[in-house]
């Protein structure tokens, strides 16, 4: 793939070397809650394909539950990044900053989050990028800790586990293996799918919400 070396899962995880585990949990904790351009579901899948072909040499329920827990912490860690850095930089101002950054969205990502933010968390997981921001916005907008931490774990366990597993099992058949960077941009690819059928879910939705409220008048 025409892609920096450290967007490679091969070659950051021949970097890491005996520490590829601890390593990969690393970059799964920043990609999740500080740094959008790192490797997400490629990384999973070739440490699932690592883990079972004994390369990595753990146990594929202890890879599972490392990378669980890194994915779900780098989310609360970038939750809280978000309630942190909102008051101040969405504070009343003037000029181009204050279009930019004027508290109504705020007040607008809260009936958001508040409305779909179980559904916007675990399907922004499986997106790469939007994954590092959902959970930004939702300490921006102050989403509830409580729900935002149960459904943040419901999508950590569905990513880590399921791609991990993904790769373990599929990984090692000989036309993903002899073909893994195509596998790799099918992965990314297909992750993107739900976010487009809750978007166009949600269209579908406010149309005939728009034509129920014209019959109404």
């Amino acid at each position: 793939m025409l892609l920096p070396s450290w967007m490679d899962p091969e070659a950051l995880i021949a970097f890491f070397g005996p520490w590829a585990l601890w390593g990969v949990a690393f970059v799964i904790f920043a990609e999740c809650g500080l740094f959008a351009i790192l490797p997400g579901d490629s990384l999973l899948f070739t440490v699932g394909l690592l883990t079972a072909t004994g390369i990595i040499q753990h146990s594929l329920f202890f890879v599972c539950v490392v990378l669980t827990v890194a994915a779900v912490l780098g989310n609360v860690t970038g939750y809280w990044l978000g309630r942190l850095i909102g008051p101040p930089l969405f504070k009343p101002r003037s000029g181009f900053l204050g279009q930019i950054f004027k508290q109504s969205y705020v007040d607008k990502t809260h009936v958001f989050f508040e409305k779909y933010g179980h559904r916007a968390l675990i399907l922004a997981r499986f997106v790469p990028i939007v994954r590092t921001f959902v959970t930004l916005v939702a300490g921006v907008g102050k989403m509830d800790f409580r729900k935002f931490i149960t459904y943040t774990a419901i999508g950590g366990i569905l990513w880590a586990c399921g791609i991990t597993i993904l790769g373990y099992y599929l990984g090692t058949q000989p036309i993903i293996h002899d073909n893994l960077e195509a596998a790799i941009l099918l992965i990314v690819f297909v992750s993107v799918i739900p976010m487009i059928v809750e978007y166009l879910l949600h269209r579908r939705r406010s149309r005939q919400q728009k034509v129920s409220n014209s019959a109404d008048r």
